[in-house]
């Protein structure tokens, strides 16, 4: 309509078109971080790292809630807010299921296979990069977008921060960076669920 810069059929438009983009990338994501689960728990245990083990327990956590964003994609605000929410509570129970673990192996004394520890975040990190970018552009829309943008770019950091830990325990000849990096990890998974669970019971009220 002419003298109109915001007409409901053109926020419509955008929306929708907003919403595909959106979906095509999350389909993406939701398909690498599943291959990547399976990598990473068979490496993990035959590494023995609780780190690349926690990482790999955050690409299953991250490819469920893909779907999860999938299904809400399109709905009304509150909606997607309550999956928002939902997901940051999922969030949250991996920071303290992985804090658990990384607590018991601790007492285990075994020392991780390095060289195995590093290839795989390599890879993880490559994969978690190119989702990353995809995201970018969506990390300031509402709590269901940005839930998923945290989601990557902790990934992101969480492959660098297990291949330091590959190249210390190198070093060192000791477990203490690999139980650091997953208490590290898990940490991280607490304040990012703090963060979602905030702006989705926002969008609630």
């Amino acid at each position: 309509m002419p003298g109109c810069n915001h007409c409901p059929a053109d926020e419509a438009a955008k929306s929708t078109a907003v919403d595909a983009g959106f979906r095509k990338v999350l389909w993406i994501a939701l398909i690498s971080n599943a291959v990547m689960f399976f990598v990473e728990v068979g490496a993990s245990w035959q590494a023995g790292s609780v780190s690349l083990l926690a990482d790999s327990l955050d690409f299953g956590g991250d490819a469920a809630n893909y779907a999860l964003s999938l299904f809400v994609l399109g709905m009304a605000i509150q909606t997607r807010a309550k999956a928002a929410l939902l997901k940051g509570v999922c969030m949250g129970l991996y920071g303290v299921g992985v804090l658990g673990f990384a607590l018991y192996v601790a007492f285990q004394g075994n020392l991780p296979a390095y060289a195995t520890m590093g290839v795989v975040a390599v890879l993880a990190l490559v994969v978690n990069v190119g989702v990353a970018a995809l995201q970018y552009r969506y990390r300031n829309g509402d709590s269901n977008m940005r839930s998923v943008w945290l989601c990557s770019r902790n990934d992101a950091i969480g492959n660098i921060a297990v291949l330091c830990a590959a190249v210390l325990v190198g070093l060192t000849q000791a477990a203490w960076p690999d139980l650091l990096v997953a208490a590290l990890m898990a940490s991280l998974g607490l304040s990012s669920s703090v963060s979602v669970i905030r702006q989705a019971r926002s969008e609630l009220t």
